[in-house]
């Protein structure tokens, strides 16, 4: 990557294009939503694609055309397929660079790299999430698509390049956001209005309690994510304040953490539902089925892999177990930002444990005097507990059925 694309390159990278590349494809496109000012979203085959009205501003984290502009008349948001799913390096892309690339994905598009910016994501279009709020006259649509299974990420995590000659790693996973703002909003506005929208990314994602895949904290989005914001400066509706405040604030937020939550149930299956479980909500501490498996090996019982693991998929998704275990993990959470001391957290959370064999329920209640020890972390407690009970606490399994339906 050799920065953003200005007027010059573009003309000149898209003078060095063979003409046989620079063909459209001759795919027709299909509408998926028109705002009341007249932004059209239509879907074009591997991209979604903004037409823009005259009139309009656009704040982007493009590498094609981004920043502030009031040229712009599209805005694209392309998946970038390869062959592997492996991270790449920028320079395996079709021109060298992602500035090149996104020259070339206008062009395939059909529309003018000159008056467009693009977004690129790995995530499949047909997985789009279209959102629209209104407040009197003032419309505001999120246009996202999302996926975070790989590439979540918590501000602050270790990063996984650093980078250098204008090269760096790209990584899969991302969560775009086109905002269309039907009013006349400045750019110290807009830029306030990416703040905002940042933050109810961060609310969606953390409201699902997706996992960093980087620490062991809650993701606040994925490590690629970009966003452009357009405004309407032919609108009669004048607004200077997008903060949490102001009713644009509570339209943007409304907008994009509804349509954040929906576009990542569509692409990575990230719902209620499938948080619902014990094993999921131990992923970010490296905990699976493998670590369980370990620790009930050694324990009393028989050791019959398959009958242990499926019994310990059962009990992980009883929602009386997944409540004990987000409380648990919240002390855990909390120790570790310095807001709960280890001691009385520990102490909590042993508690906790102690109330496992009531809340499943099992026959057999697990010899605790054996299984705790304050010397170990209050995870690796859990874990032995849990563990013991699936092999050895002949859990009842028709309270246990109801229970997953309740």
């Amino acid at each position: 990557m050799n920065g953003k694309t200005d007027e010059k390159s573009a003309i000149s990278f898209l003078n060095s294009i063979p003409n046989e590349s620079k063909k459209v494809d001759e795919i027709a496109k299909q509408l998926l939503w028109q705002t009341s000012g007249g932004e059209q979203v239509f879907l074009h085959e591997k991209s979604i694609v903004v037409e823009l009205p005259p009139g309009r501003r656009t704040l982007t984290t493009s590498w094609l055309n981004g920043g502030y502009r009031e040229d712009i008349r599209y805005i694209y948001n392309h998946q970038v397929l390869h062959e592997s799913d492996v991270d790449h390096e920028v320079s395996s892309l079709d021109g060298g660079g992602i500035s090149a690339y996104s020259t070339i994905i206008a062009q395939k598009i059909g529309i003018d790299p000159l008056s467009s910016t693009g977004l690129m994501t790995a995530a499949n279009m047909k997985n789009v999430a279209i959102v629209t709020h209104c407040f009197r006259n003032l419309e505001v649509t999120a246009v996202v698509t999302g996926g975070i299974e790989v590439n979540g990420g918590r501000a602050g995590d270790p990063a996984s390049y650093y980078q250098e000659e204008g090269q760096f790693t790209m990584i899969l996973g991302t969560i775009n956001t086109i905002l269309l703002i039907g009013a006349n909003v400045p750019h110290y506005a807009m830029v306030n209005a990416v703040v905002t929208a940042s933050e109810a990314k961060a609310v969606a994602v953390q409201e699902l309690m997706a996992p960093s895949q980087y620490s062991q904290g809650i993701a606040t989005g994925s490590g690629t994510d970009m966003i452009a914001v357009v405004s309407d400066n032919t609108s009669h509706i004048d607004l200077d304040d997008s903060g949490k405040h102001s009713k644009l604030g509570e339209l943007i937020g409304k907008c994009i953490k509804e349509a954040t939550k929906k576009a990542l149930a569509q692409q990575s299956d990230l719902t209620p539902h499938s948080q619902c479980n014990m094993l999921v909500r131990l992923e970010r501490f490296g905990i699976d089925e493998k670590r369980y498996w370990k620790e009930a090996s050694s324990m009393e019982g028989e050791n019959r892999k398959s009958q242990f693991i499926d019994e310990l998929r059962i009990i992980a998704k009883n929602p009386a177990l997944v409540s004990l275990t987000t409380s648990l993990l919240h002390i855990v959470d909390e120790i570790s930002w310095g807001l709960l001391p280890d001691k009385a957290g520990k102490k909590a959370a042993f508690s906790l444990i102690k109330g496992i064999p009531e809340i499943l329920p099992a026959e057999k209640y697990p010899p605790f005097n054996r299984l705790l020890c304050e010397k170990d972390d209050v995870l690796d407690n859990w874990v032995r507990v849990t563990a013991w009970i699936c092999k050895n606490g002949r859990c009842n399994s028709e309270i246990k059925s109801s229970n997953l339906t309740n």
